[in-house]
């Protein structure tokens, strides 16, 4: 019996009424698919996770992409390790995640950078950035600007390798030379930071123009669009990071930067908050602090336990999530800016993108602009220099944590660091 045959038609009957053209594509994807093309069931893959000429279906996604990595497709196994390492299809396993990416890296430059992602997040393997970087320079050089952009960050802050603004910068120009976003914001902030103003504001403009940009973004977008409305608010805060802050008007506080590795946020804030502070660690020498291992999340006590090891002093505040609390929260910020003193926050984010439903993430205020009621940011999650630009109605939103650390017992509120004043 012709099991091609049979597999065919059932296979079609899953497919959504949708423009003609691209249900003939599907559909002849889907005939090579079934005959074994290793190429036509990654594609498959792809359409079914991005609902591309079909309904999206995950399961029907990590099931094609199984059989062509099966089959020893470097694309599919890359497919496949994502959705181990991230757990929103399957159940999460970073040591599955990283067997198919070190299969897949030799050919396959995405899966070279996310064997890079796990050796510096240690994810289902030891930590260890030397070889992190070397995957994201291997990726790089077969035209991967992520990597490019995410190493020369790594060179930057010195974050587990010794800083080298010279191979920084030449990784930088690779990143913008891929156009890749975050990369044209990085070298941005380099030329920016040598006073090379207008070639700058030239790589911000054009990083605006990837993606679709707005007034403001705010910290839950995919990284690209993050990147690119991050070069459209550099481009407005240019010139507020050149002047004098004015108190109840404006303020901003320069911030060292440290692009965080996988699931170190917190970490990743506290050391940028330290080294704000004349402290010289990484997100990781910080996290090492902490009793929870390498790529885990951070109970803040521990944070607040870590920063009185390194010799500072920090206060943990907390408000009450209502309207009046968040009055109290920014009067707080407004106060502690003014006094030329970044606070770091925990933000919660809502939504059926996040494995189980939600996402914490820890980062810190460094301005505010009063007449437009905005907010300047310092996120680790992001490119350097790492500011975004947020709305006070987005901030009420977003400041908030019922699990920041095991001593908050789930109640929700608005919790931030501060410096201790004696």
């Amino acid at each position: 019996m012709n099991i091609t045959r049979q597999l065919i038609p059932a296979l079609l009957m899953t497919l959504p009424l949708v423009h003609a053209d691209d249900t003939t594509l599907m559909n002849d994807l889907l005939a090579k698919a079934a005959k074994g093309d290793a190429r036509a069931q990654v594609d498959v893959a792809l359409r079914y996770r991005d609902g591309k000429g079909v309904t999206k279906d995950d399961a029907e996604a990590m099931k094609w992409a199984h059989r062509a990595a099966d089959s020893g497709n470097a694309d599919a196994m890359d497919f496949v390790g994502f959705a181990y390492l991230r757990g929103a299809v399957v159940k999460r396993n970073p040591g599955i995640a990283f067997g198919y990416f070190k299969a897949a890296a030799d050919e396959s430059a995405q899966a070279a950078f996310n064997l890079g992602q796990c050796y510096f997040g240690a994810q289902g393997t030891e930590q260890d950035i030397p070889k992190a970087l070397e995957w994201w320079k291997k990726a790089a050089e077969r035209g991967h600007g992520r990597a490019a952009s995410t190493a020369a960050m790594a060179y930057l802050s010195g974050e587990g390798v010794p800083a080298d603004a010279a191979l920084a910068r030449k990784l930088a120009e690779r990143a913008a030379e891929l156009n890749d976003p975050s990369g044209l914001i990085v070298l941005g902030e380099i030329q920016f930071q040598a006073g090379e103003l207008d070639a700058a504001k030239a790589n911000w403009t054009k990083a605006s123009k990837l993606h679709t940009t707005g007034a403001t973004g705010h910290p839950a977008q995919p990284s690209g669009n993050a990147s690119a409305q991050q070069g459209a608010d550099l481009l407005k805060l240019a010139d507020y990071r050149r002047r004098k802050s004015e108190p109840g008007k404006f303020a901003f506080v320069q911030m060292p930067h440290i692009h965080q590795g996988y699931n170190n946020c917190g970490s990743t804030a506290c050391a940028t908050f330290a080294r704000f502070q004349g402290a010289t660690l990484g997100g990781w020498d910080f996290k090492k602090l902490c009793p929870s291992p390498l790529g885990t999340g951070t109970d803040w006590w521990h944070l607040l336990d870590a920063s009185a090891k390194i010799g500072q002093r920090w206060k943990l505040v907390t408000y009450t999530p209502d309207d009046a609390g968040f009055a109290e929260a920014t009067a707080m910020l407004k106060r502690e800016l003014d006094a030329g003193r970044p606070v770091v926050v925990d933000f919660k984010y809502v939504g059926p993108q996040y494995p189980g439903g939600f996402a914490g993430h820890t980062l810190s205020v460094c301005g505010y602009i009063a007449e437009e009621n905005l907010y300047i940011l310092c996120n680790p999650a992001v490119a350097t220099p790492g500011l975004q630009l947020i709305t006070a109605d987005d901030l009420k939103n977003f400041w908030r944590s019922d699990y920041y650390g095991a001593k908050a017992n789930a109640v929700l509120s608005r919790p931030a660091f501060i410096i201790e004043q004696l």
